[in-house]
């Protein structure tokens, strides 16, 4: 996971509304199977994780921003690609 994104990844979990826990069941949703204490732990720059756990905590926390009425504040690695 990029190092521009372990700040990002708490406060945006905060600013969508959501408890560690609630992240935890949203990312467990899509697949993810890091357990709760480890996500919490890379949240907070604590652990690095591979970058499917990293994109599976982004989409779970742009899925929230999405049902608040925002985009997805929360950039996927594939945003900073160059178009092919």
């Amino acid at each position: 996971m990029p190092d521009r994104r372990v700040d990002s990844l708490d406060l945006a979990r905060r600013d969508a509304g959501l408890s560690q826990d609630e992240l935890w069941l949203r990312y467990f949703a899509l697949g993810g199977m890091m357990p709760a204490l480890e996500l919490e732990a890379m949240c907070l720059g604590a652990l690095t994780a591979g970058a499917d756990d990293a994109e599976h905590v982004v989409h779970a926390l742009n899925e929230r921003f999405s049902e608040l009425g925002r985009n997805h504040p929360v950039p996927y690695d594939d945003d900073d690609a160059p178009p092919t």
